[in-house]
């Protein structure tokens, strides 16, 4: 009895990592995710090393968890690997106020992102 068990949400040959609460706007991070999409696993991780975005750091530790879950828990070749999927969501939103002239208060959002990485592995040729 009980509940049949869920598919699989990745194919066989992807490996995902996943970041919460990432202290900068997702219109600021899908930047950066945008510069390693499509690109070799080796050649996004020595783009993001070399970034001058604050976010990069944090993008890299993601790929790395994605790389790392690739060859540890699905056993695929890390030589092979390349950025599949880079994508950006909204977490919350800090509301503040900044007080303006004559009493009155104009409103300051901060924001905070989800960040995604698939990692596939490249059929050979």
């Amino acid at each position: 009895m009980g509940q049949e068990k869920n598919p699989p949400r990745l194919a066989e040959n992807e490996a995902r990592a996943f970041a919460k609460t990432l202290r900068t706007s997702p219109r600021k991070l899908n930047l950066v995710a945008q510069s390693i999409r499509g690109k070799d696993a080796a050649k996004a991780l020595a783009e993001l090393t070399f970034s001058r975005r604050r976010i990069a750091d944090d993008v890299k530790k993601v790929l790395q968890s994605a790389i790392a879950n690739a060859e540890n828990n699905h056993q695929l070749d890390v030589d092979r690997l390349y950025v599949a999927e880079a994508y950006v969501g909204r977490q919350i939103v800090m509301k503040r106020f900044h007080a303006r002239a004559r009493g009155r208060a104009s409103r300051i959002e901060k924001l905070w992102s989800n960040l995604t990485v698939i990692v596939r592995e490249r059929e050979t040729a």
